[in-house]
């Protein structure tokens, strides 16, 4: 019977103050740990060197470009991706584990990954389960997507874990707001790109029912305080990415993308 070889891949910027957690949750669970850094003016290297000497830098290009160019220095068959806000649960670590003496009949694994937002769990407002193929082999998986947004495309079968990857996504509103200004500069590019016009619905309709959705039909309001700042957060994220697709076409100009 074989032994399922992991190695773990976590791309970084400026991640001094959440990487570590994530470095010592994935220790004795995987082979190696690769982490591929987009030159962090901060901690970061000198911390991920304290973890694994596979610690490459790169410049930042998009993000599925950036995960494919780290799985390929990985040296397991199976790669475990991470981000550097993320860690690996007891209940995860546990079912990955019970896997390891054995040679899984699939090309990937889905979890569940949830979010700690405002000191609590967030267990709806389109937050949970929010699963997510993180554990796949290396040679059937790939990322795409450009911008924002990438997406793992497996080939075969995935098969399900039930314990949770915990994301520690937002350190508090201001740093959402922040991550929202950012991330709207490269949806409305995205759409830019793909000749998309910003038409008057998508800055009243459209963001409205982003809330509903979020609030009721995804139970946000058993969320607490924190349900109703993701929902009207979720509507002003969208509002914003499409006054500023507006912004670019009466200007005409590009908006360059910068590391996350």
């Amino acid at each position: 019977m074989g032994s399922m070889k992991i190695s773990a891949v976590i791309i970084t910027y400026n991640e001094e103050t959440r990487l570590e957690p994530a470095l010592k949750s994935l220790e004795g669970l995987v082979s190696e740990i690769v982490v591929m850094d987009s030159f962090s003016t901060d901690d970061t290297v000198r911390l991920a060197k304290k973890y694994t000497s596979k610690v490459y830098q790169r410049k930042w290009t998009d993000f599925a470009d950036q995960k494919n160019y780290a799985n390929n220095k990985a040296s397991s068959p199976w790669i475990l991706s991470l981000d550097a806000d993320e860690r690996i649960s007891p209940e995860l670590r546990q079912e990955i584990l019970n896997l390891k003496d054995q040679e899984p009949d699939c090309s990937g694994f889905s979890m569940p990954r949830k979010v700690f937002y405002l000191n609590r769990w967030i267990r709806h407002s389109g937050w949970y389960p929010d699963r997510k193929i993180r554990l796949f082999l290396k040679n059937r998986a790939r990322w795409e997507g450009e911008y924002v947004h990438e997406k793992l495309v497996v080939e075969g079968k995935v098969q399900k874990f039930n314990g949770s990857i915990h994301h520690f996504t937002y350190r508090n509103i201001s740093d959402h707001l922040d991550r929202i200004n950012h991330f709207s500069q490269l949806g409305a590019q995205k759409l830019y790109s793909q000749g998309k016009k910003c038409r008057w619905y998508h800055l009243v309709f459209i963001p409205f029912s982003r809330f509903v959705k979020s609030f009721f039909w995804r139970a946000g309001f058993l969320d607490g305080f924190a349900g109703l700042v993701i929902s009207v957060l979720h509507s002003y994220a969208l509002f914003l990415r499409y006054a500023k697709l507006r912004e670019i076409w009466k200007k005409g100009e590009r908006i360059e993308p910068f590391p996350y």
